[in-house]
């Protein structure tokens, strides 16, 4: 997605010039449904630096990789740089069900949305700067410093979330759609109801889903519904038809799944986003 092409942007600084950098899911295809072109097992093939999430998603790209062309090529997994932080998969209270498909039925399953925390970001960083000073030793410095100043704001922005929740009236986020955003929720301590889990194939939801969201809208007196971007909405309409106010709002959070090259050229970036998102959280809380 955007937030590793961005974060390798905000490092290599003046140097982005001298670099070939590519965004590969660029026209709008999340990473569960992204289908690599032979242009894209190509690139991942031949690159000198690889950055992936190395999800269940990125399947393909290990695939790839075992026949690599570049055999000096360095790769950055970020569940690998997460390590025992990484979160599971989780189903809570009135979420349906979804089959993955797994043939495994004990196979851990790993949310793959490590991006959608600021904390995970910064450590992010650290390690594309430490991987670029390796590759490119003579402007390790410049990297380092790039990195600082990055992780500076996205310090700056993740006290202002962090505040923000704390002035909050709600503690609870209601999203009638899949649910991504289990990094950043966890990092400020909020609580959340889905219709389904952040890598579900799923988009229609039971009346029984329906109901119980519903009712936790009412509960809980919450005035917004939440989906992500690209959503139809139909669930979250289903949700509010069901409460006794039938009057919340619909609001999207951005999991940055769907950002084109044409978006990143007209200016939007990680931080962008994430401050957009900030204001959607103040809306909803």
């Amino acid at each position: 997605p955007i937030s590793e092409y961005d974060w390798t942007r905000a490092v290599l600084g003046d140097r982005e010039v001298d670099v070939d950098l590519t965004m590969l899911l660029d026209n709008g295809t999340d990473l569960h449904s992204f289908q690599p072109a032979v242009k894209d097992i190509m690139k991942v093939s031949s690159c000198d630096l690889l950055i992936y999430v190395g999800g269940e998603s990125d399947q393909w790209i290990e695939d790839a990789l075992e026949s690599a062309q570049n055999k000096d090529m360095k790769t950055i997994n970020l569940m690998e740089v997460l390590g025992d932080t990484i979160k599971e998969e989780e189903t809570v209270e009135g979420m349906q069900e979804s089959d993955h498909g797994h043939e495994d039925e004990d196979e851990k399953e790993y949310d793959e949305h490590v991006w959608l925390s600021l904390k995970n970001a910064s450590l992010f960083c650290d390690t594309i700067a430490s991987s670029l000073a390796d590759a490119d030793p003579e402007h390790s410095q410049l990297y380092q410093q790039n990195a600082e100043a990055y992780e500076e704001k996205l310090a700056a922005l993740d006290q202002e979330y962090q505040t923000s929740v704390e002035k909050s009236r709600s503690k609870t986020l209601l999203f009638a759609d899949r649910f991504p955003f289990r990094y950043l929720i966890d990092d400020y301590n909020l609580t959340y109801y889905a219709a389904f889990a952040g890598c579900s194939a799923e988009t229609d939801a039971s009346f029984e889903t329906i109901t119980f969201l519903a009712g936790k809208l009412d509960e809980l007196n919450l005035p917004a519904v939440l989906t992500i971007e690209n959503s139809d909405q139909k669930v979250a309409k289903a949700v509010i038809e069901n409460t006794n106010t039938k009057d919340q709002k619909i609001l999207t959070l951005n999991s940055m799944q769907s950002v084109t090259t044409k978006d990143v050229e007209e200016g939007t970036t990680y931080l962008s986003i994430m401050e957009n998102n900030l204001q959607i959280l103040k809306e909803a809380l």
